[in-house]
């Protein structure tokens, strides 16, 4: 009777730590993009924004810093080409990124960005951004990631400084149309 119940009690808990890793992986990004649309915190920034054309405020230099992580498992090589810029706000600037997927594998990645301080995330306006898309790539394939930002002028003259963090995240599995694309081009070559 003792072997049956552990065995219960072994299943359940197998199960429950199923349930909470499809429930990391699959729920919490998308709830975590909505709490903080809704609440305007956590340094999230938007999609592409319109950048109002308010000149370029040459008497402010702001430190723009470049982070790269992978989340959990993601094998692929990811980082900023540049660690740091300094720019004026309202100048319009180009930063590059580097990705590498060294498996075997065609694999798709999706980076999430971060901004801090949070109070920067809605004067950092990102105009071009591989994190608008996912990005696939083929066994060996290495890609230039570009990344075109603009400060806005309105950016509080108390930060200086603003960090741009990105999370790069495995979504192959959720990605089969563009493996078969970049599957089908490694093949044709």
């Amino acid at each position: 009777m003792a072997d049956r119940s552990t065995a219960r009690l072994v299943a359940r808990l197998l199960g429950l730590a199923a349930a909470m890793f499809l429930f990391a992986v699959f729920v919490m990004p998308p709830l975590y993009d909505v709490f903080c649309e809704v609440t305007g915190i956590g340094g999230k920034t938007g999609g592409a924004a319109r950048v109002r054309d308010a000149g370029v405020d040459q008497s402010r230099t702001i430190e723009v810093q470049f982070v790269a992580t992978n989340n959990g498992a993601m094998p692929w090589e990811f980082g900023p080409r540049q660690v740091e810029l300094r720019v004026h706000p309202g100048e319009p600037t180009r930063a590059l990124y580097y990705a590498r997927n060294p498996t075997d594998r065609p694999m798709v990645a999706q980076a999430i960005p971060s901004v801090t301080p949070a109070s920067a995330a809605r004067y950092f306006n990102k105009t071009e951004c591989f994190c608008f898309n996912r990005q696939p790539l083929g066994p060996g394939e290495e890609a230039e990631l570009p990344l075109v930002f603009v400060v806005d002028p309105e950016l509080p003259s108390a930060i200086r400084t603003i960090t741009l963090s990105y999370t790069l995240f495995d979504v192959t599995e959720r990605s089969p149309d563009l493996v078969a694309k970049v599957a089908a081009g490694a093949a044709a070559r």
